[in-house]
């Protein structure tokens, strides 16, 4: 029922964010050419200017390790809520060997869930390219000169993210702020994991692997019933036995930190049932 009501209140969140949204500043991401994988796309950034839903700027397209680029000047609208853009001059560039620089233009839908930008592309001066814009906010202003005072660094990572289905970071951002914990319980004397919780722990495994800087500590606990020895280490199986399920979904176990409490830190009465229950369970905590 919490990740219910908390989905609920992100997507409240987002759609009114989606009533109001505005392109203006820096973007990045990729253009990817149909019929090519996102890991061979080019790199592109676009710095937006939104005046009464007329946009200017400039757009700039970067080879991946490689000194190409071009530079190019935006004329665009805003249309409820779309955004329609068209390469309109080149002003500056690089390129050698293979590489074909083309103005395209492009209309851009906002998914205020995901925060991404993205929509198709078509040259308007090259025949038969066509392609995916897929953009997300910077926190940075573009350049337009020979080069970008950023790196390219974070490209790879994007491929990665993308491609497990994570959101944009300032959409990872709300969601690891509006993350409620909730305890995982375990039958008695067990430390198998409940179907029902499957859902909670997917959703904990998709906020930490969007921020490469947080872990999660993993807490077991038990009833009273048995000795203490006994109960310090059916706690631990019942924290291995999540940190094993995040393992197997593709979390790294360095992001990982287990503790086992016993039976010394309960949350309920041990002297009935309903009390022992709420004492059989693991604990989470962002680190």
């Amino acid at each position: 029922m919490k990740i219910r009501t908390l989905f609920a209140f992100l997507l409240f969140s987002f759609s009114m964010f989606a009533a109001d949204f505005n392109p203006a500043g820096t973007w990045q991401g990729v253009m990817m050419r149909k019929g090519t994988q996102m890991k061979d796309a080019v790199i592109v950034y676009f710095e937006f200017v939104n005046v009464d839903g007329h946009l200017t700027g400039y757009s700039r397209e970067e080879v991946y390790d490689s000194p190409n680029f071009s530079v190019k000047k935006l004329d665009g609208d805003m249309n409820n809520g779309r955004v329609d853009i068209r390469q309109i001059v080149e002003t500056k560039s690089k390129k050698s060997g293979r590489t074909q620089w083309c103005r395209v233009s492009s209309d851009l839908t906002y998914d205020p869930a995901t925060g991404y930008l993205k929509g198709e592309y078509v040259a308007t001066d090259c025949r038969n390219v066509v392609g995916d814009f897929i953009l997300y906010r910077a926190d940075f202003k573009m350049s337009t000169g020979e080069e970008m005072e950023s790196t390219q660094i974070w490209f790879k990572q994007f491929v990665k993210d993308y491609a497990e289905g994570l959101n944009a970071p300032e959409i990872r951002k709300i969601e690891r702020d509006n993350f409620v914990f909730q305890p995982i319980y375990f039958d008695y004397d067990k430390f198998d994991i409940r179907v029902e919780h499957n859902a909670f722990l997917d959703a904990m495994i998709k906020i930490v692997k969007g921020h490469s800087d947080l872990r999660v500590k993993v807490t077991g606990h038990t009833d009273s019933d048995g000795s203490d020895s006994y109960n310090d280490t059916l706690s631990m199986n019942r924290a291995r036995a999540i940190t094993n399920y995040f393992v197997k979904r593709g979390l790294s176990a360095d992001r990982l930190v287990i503790e086992f409490k016993g039976e010394h830190d309960p949350v309920g009465s041990n002297n009935n049932p309903e009390g022992k229950q709420r004492n059989r369970r693991v604990d989470f905590k962002f680190i």
